[in-house]
């Protein structure tokens, strides 16, 4: 894997399936906007989705390229680890989406700061394992 490209196609793809793992290790995968920050890969949900409630209990998580919909997946999957960031952390996750989706990711990420508050989302860091 090139190190300008540490999560293989994921690091620039417009959709990312994120996986995270149950209990019982079943995977669960969800497409996500993300934004290669130069050290992470960085992803924004909201605070009290299950997939956040998976990563508190096991940070382990898998990424790859995705469509839209999280079922054509393109490039290689990579393991990583992911990090439930704090206001500061999450404001840059925000910041990270604003810029590179354009008006769409700005305007999304506004609406919901209206809708459900500064911490009814949240930030994901996923470092490479």
């Amino acid at each position: 894997m090139a190190t300008d490209k540490p999560f293989d196609a994921a690091t620039d793809a417009k959709y990312v399936q994120l996986t995270t793992f149950r209990k019982d290790g079943t995977p669960v995968a969800s497409p996500l906007w993300a934004a290669y920050d130069g050290e992470s890969l960085v992803m924004w949900t909201e605070t009290d989705s299950w997939k956040v409630k998976r990563i508190r209990r096991d940070p382990h998580v898998v990424v790859q390229a995705c469509d839209v919909r999280g079922t054509k997946l393109r490039g290689q999957p990579v393991d990583g680890t992911a990090t439930i960031l704090d206001a500061a952390g999450t404001d840059h996750a925000r910041s990270a989406i604003s810029k590179k989706y354009g008006i769409v990711g700005w305007v999304l990420v506004k609406a919901s700061l209206i809708r459900r508050g500064k911490d009814g989302t949240i930030g994901i860091a996923i470092t490479p394992r």
